[in-house]
């Protein structure tokens, strides 16, 4: 119990830090974009400037009134304020990166060309053009997020796997499940899985957003449970079930979905194969109770079989490859979600989407079948990831 207050107060303590520092950039961003538009469109909005003002603020703040005022509106309420602030953050998000570029641009024209000012900066054309290029950007983006392809992957692990010569596995990772992807994106998910005929079915992390309850009231357990495999539905926990900061409720619920969820654990299956599911990075941070060493996690495993790790956060991959896993199953980058996050991404992570092998070792990286935050993808796709893993004979 005394774990438990202490890591709570610090969680409240990092939550209050990030906000002093975060929030103030964060309007400091939208006040820079408003600007922008307001100087642009002035003749258009000069005349009702405080009604634009106003309105651009409470789109500006949704995206936290929405989880700071929870249990003051409706839950209808609630949900509308929430899509229109995950929506404003990707539209600040590019009307940002595209007015410092115009920026940079009218600077270095000026700069080789001081004597020349053909006409008002920022003009009205080209406030209207940012405007019109940040909708198709979102018309885009949210389109193509609700539009998953399937991705096939020829696995080839040079071990024998007791008389099973190829395992047929369908691999899903950041579903994310709550007010965004909801029941019909559940629905529609089960349904191509169940059109792959898998034999087995892994969901590597972030399966619930941050609201388990959501999840429950939902009834999404119901719609999980229609997942058909010949060895049944295993998953590990990502970092947003720890978010949530109801993981046991979380795991409870995916076990009522017939999800067998391991949790710094490993099984073998038929005497063939192991799984082996490790806790979240997060764990620590927000339980206190740190994940265990894959190496400790490694006891009692026969290394002459196929060994399958399954961990959300694709960190660290030595460790892996050192321990004599196989194949690692990973998600968690969301291949940056949105241009030009994958670039960073690629930098951040050694290995931020699809395949790598590095001798015996293999890992895959999803890129996610949800998205958070913004429901909107720009260069990167949402995916379903089908895997045809053969075994030496």
């Amino acid at each position: 119990m005394a774990d438990k207050i202490r890591n709570r107060k610090k969680i409240i303590l990092f939550s209050i830090v990030i906000f002093i520092f975060f929030f103030p950039i964060y309007l400091a961003v939208n006040y820079y974009v408003g600007l922008r538009f307001f100087q642009s469109m002035k003749p258009f909005i000069e005349p009702y400037s405080l009604f634009f003002w106003s309105i651009y603020f409470i789109c500006s703040i949704s995206l936290f009134g929405a989880r700071v005022c929870k249990r003051l509106f409706p839950d209808y309420v609630n949900d509308r304020i929430t899509i229109i602030g995950d929506y404003w953050l990707g539209s600040i998000y590019y009307s940002l990166l595209i007015w410092v570029i115009m920026d940079i641009f009218h600077f270095f024209i000026n700069f080789i060309y001081p004597n020349t000012q053909i006409t008002s900066y920022p003009s009205l054309y080209l406030g209207f053009g940012v405007l019109f290029l940040i909708v198709v950007l979102l018309v885009y983006g949210t389109w193509n997020a609700l539009h998953p392809r399937v991705v096939h992957y020829n696995i080839r692990i040079n071990k024998a796997a007791n008389n099973l010569s190829k395992l047929h596995a369908v691999m899903v990772s950041d579903i994310h499940l709550g007010l965004v992807v909801n029941n019909d994106r559940l629905d529609q998910m089960v349904s191509r899985i169940n059109e792959l005929n898998p034999d087995i079915v892994f969901l590597v992390g972030d399966t619930i957003d941050e609201d388990v309850d959501l999840f429950i009231t939902q009834k999404m357990p119901d719609i999980l449970k229609k997942l058909r495999s010949k060895y049944g539905v295993y998953a590990v926990l990502g970092n947003h079930e720890y978010i949530s900061r109801n993981s046991e409720l979380a795991v409870e619920s995916l076990k009522q979905a017939n999800v067998n969820v391991l949790v710094d654990e490993h099984v073998k299956l038929n005497d063939q194969f192991y799984i082996v599911g490790r806790d979240d990075r997060m764990a620590g941070r927000i339980s206190g109770k740190p994940r265990m060493k894959l190496s400790k996690l490694m006891d009692g495993i026969d290394k002459n079989l196929p060994i399958i790790l399954l961990d959300h956060q694709p960190n660290n991959l030595g460790e892996g490859q050192r321990n004599g896993i196989d194949l690692q199953l990973s998600g968690h980058t969301h291949n940056g979600q949105f241009f030009p996050n994958n670039l960073i991404s690629k930098h951040v992570f050694e290995h931020s989407w699809g395949y790598l092998r590095k001798g015996d070792y293999q890992v895959i990286v999803s890129s996610g079948f949800g998205t958070w935050g913004p429901p909107i993808r720009i260069g990167s796709n949402p995916e379903i990831a089908d895997l045809t893993i053969y075994f030496e004979k």
